[in-house]
């Protein structure tokens, strides 16, 4: 009887803590990691007030593993992209889409992300996932067009998609015109057009995708 209660009331802890991650990233969605308090996260995810503090040591803790949470959602649609690829083109443009969600790539989102990025440079925790994430960047385009870019070109290139990739999320946050997911996408696909040239882009549309081992999202 007891070692069955022990289970059930982990499992109980378990889901607890899920609803309160989820609820501080519907609340970072709509008011960036500034709009998130306590309070605020226990009244969305519609549990008591210091409820937080059972379930995780402090706010920090779960603003952390909001961000992991964050950042996996866009990792797995990555990956959901990548499967579906059958040239290494489409490899390409499946990362490109994956990091233009047509439903999230809003000014909303944009914020949200902009905070993190801000928070990141003093923040040793958020920095490390921000690394995790150019690191995982790197590795899918690295598998889409290394058969044809060399190792000094590769590393010019996923700098200049990188820069190019925050920069449009950050004109997203704080332009007052609207730039579509499809606006974006067009420009990324027109800098890996134009730096890899049309004979290279031309054999990247025929060459076939062969059995590229994904890496797995653990944030």
């Amino acid at each position: 009887m007891v070692a069955r209660f022990k289970k059930r009331k982990t499992r109980i802890e378990d889901i607890r803590r899920v609803e309160l991650i989820e609820a501080a990233h519907r609340i970072f969605l709509r008011a960036g990691l500034k709009g998130l308090t306590s309070v605020r996260i226990c009244h969305e995810a519609g549990m008591s007030q210091g409820i937080l503090t059972y379930y995780f040591k402090d706010k920090e803790e779960v603003l952390f593993e909001m961000v992991r949470y964050a950042n996996r959602l866009l990792m797995d649609s990555v990956i959901l992209n990548l499967s579906q690829a059958r040239t290494r083109w489409e490899r390409l443009m499946a990362i490109i889409d994956g990091n233009f969600p047509e439903g999230t790539f809003d000014r909303n989102t944009a914020n949200a992300w902009i905070s993190f990025y801000a928070e990141a440079a003093h923040n040793p925790r958020y920095t490390s996932l921000q690394r995790l994430f150019y690191k995982r960047l790197r590795s899918n385009l690295v598998s889409a067009i290394s058969p044809l870019v060399p190792g000094d070109e590769m590393k010019e290139f996923v700098l200049g998609f990188a820069a190019m990739l925050d920069g449009l999320w950050l004109r997203r946050g704080h332009s007052t015109d609207d730039v579509t997911h499809l606006q974006a996408r067009m420009i990324l696909v027109g800098y890996a057009e134009k730096f890899l040239g049309p004979e290279r882009t031309s054999r990247l549309k025929a060459l076939p995708v062969k059995a590229v081992r994904e890496e797995p999202s653990t944030t």
